[in-house]
């Protein structure tokens, strides 16, 4: 199916400045051809690391009335539907009840879930989410994309190293889940990340591993650009994960690295870049999510 045909629903935050959530995922998606519909599921004016933020939260029964009118009219057929940062356990059990819905209006719809929870031991939603998505979301992904903390929180294992996340990922297999990438680990090494991906296709699993620099500079919403361009890339390689994390990986390390060099510059030598002058240089780096230069390969795990 070519991109036109395929209509993406994203449901995850969204702020009025800056980039994270949907602001950081729609415009790569529609920059690579897709039909792309959203719903914020909360809208604030800048994301929380500003010294404050400003807004209003979606509840359940808003995320309803807006799905109820979709069906009204008949266009709620989605190719993909895919969610990010959600903050209550009444909207994420409503986002479920989207997904059964969904599948019966198309019963191929693919939904790509990154159980957005916390990271490095931390949770910055409330814990009540968790067995949320253990038991009730997690069955119904198609493709999902926790980082590290995230997959022990998810899995209730520690994961020390490359075979404690093989046995995470076979976890979320046995659950049902077709495509599961770890998107950032850190091991051994503390200057870089590893990526580790796992995919069955036709009964057939296979697992990569791709290690990347780690860049010195706390970035924001990368993960809801990471989603974005991988559901991308995956819906171009359905069957060559490789391939696609190669491209997706390629388009963040230019979007960071151009992040990078743009907040030093313009916090000055010597001098901590504010969260203003990190948010990601996502409108200047068009031309990498379009075409990535793949410098970094995939290798069998």
């Amino acid at each position: 199916m070519a991109e036109e045909d395929c209509r993406v629903l994203l449901v995850q935050s969204h702020v009025v400045s800056g980039y994270v959530g949907n602001k950081s995922a729609v415009f790569p998606l529609q920059v690579l051809g897709f039909e792309v519909d959203y719903i914020n599921s909360v809208q604030f004016s800048n994301h929380t690391g500003y010294k404050s933020f400003k807004g209003q939260v979606l509840n359940a029964d808003e995320l309803r009335e807006l799905f109820d009118g979709l069906k009204a009219n008949n266009i709620n057929n989605y190719s993909y539907l895919v969610t990010g940062y959600i903050g209550s356990v009444s909207f994420l059990e409503g986002v479920l009840e989207m997904v059964k819905e969904f599948k019966k209006v198309k019963p191929d719809l693919l939904y790509v879930c990154d159980p957005v929870m916390g990271d490095r031991g931390f949770m910055y939603v409330p814990k009540e989410l968790l067995p949320v998505y253990q038991e009730k979301i997690i069955p119904h992904a198609n493709l999902i994309t926790p980082n590290q903390y995230e997959a022990e929180l998810l899995t209730g294992m520690s994961i020390k190293t490359k075979a404690d996340a093989i046995q995470a990922m076979d976890m979320f297999h046995e659950k049902g889940v077709q495509s599961v990438v770890l998107s950032s680990c850190e091991f051994d090494s503390s200057d870089t990340l590893v990526l580790l991906g796992s995919q069955i296709n036709g009964g057939e699993k296979k697992r990569i591993e791709l290690e990347m620099p780690k860049l010195n500079l706390n970035f924001t919403g990368t993960g809801d650009l990471f989603t974005a361009c991988l559901l991308a890339w995956v819906h171009k390689h359905p069957k060559d994960l490789a391939t696609a994390c190669e491209k997706t990986i390629a388009t963040m390390q230019a979007v960071l690295q151009r992040t990078l060099d743009y907040a030093r510059r313009v916090a000055g030598e010597g001098n901590k870049p504010t969260a203003a002058q990190r948010e990601l240089r996502l409108i200047q780096s068009k031309k990498d999510i379009e075409e990535p230069s793949v410098t970094i390969k995939a290798k069998p795990l």
